[in-house]
């Protein structure tokens, strides 16, 4: 990335950058959450539109692509919702991902609010949700 452009979730501040693909980690491009899900490509778009899953539009190229950790054989369970809270307090989609992708200790496993969605906690993930959010 350029220092003109460092892209999207750059967090410049103290010349750190830290960077939304960087956070995320592990990216899927929009046919191979298709092909993950074994559903049709229109469906995983329609998917994106209803915001059941978050893309952003990461890498070189700039291509959609979803976080990988949003999806097992299916969708995670319960990300639509805290989506919707995060979303309806104004956050924009990058910032709901990268939410969903910061490290917070006192949430066991992973430390992060996605971890904690994967391990069954959306009623806590859900209140630090609303407390950020609004």
């Amino acid at each position: 990335m350029s220092e003109q452009n460092p892209g999207p979730g750059a967090d410049t501040q103290d010349g750190a950058a830290t960077s939304i693909e960087a956070l995320v980690g592990s990216w899927l491009p929009v046919p191979d959450v298709a092909e993950r899900l074994g559903v049709p490509l229109s469906q995983v778009r329609r998917m994106l539109e209803d915001r059941e899953v978050l893309g952003l539009r990461v890498g070189e190229r700039r291509i959609l692509q979803v976080p990988e950790a949003f999806l097992d054989e299916t969708v995670l369970h319960h990300l639509r919702g805290t989506i919707t809270v995060l979303a309806d307090g104004g956050m924009d989609d990058e910032e709901v991902v990268r939410w969903l992708f910061t490290a917070d200790d006192t949430l066991g496993r992973g430390g992060t609010p996605v971890d904690a969605l994967r391990d069954g906690f959306k009623t806590e993930v859900r209140r630090r949700a609303m407390e950020t959010a609004f």
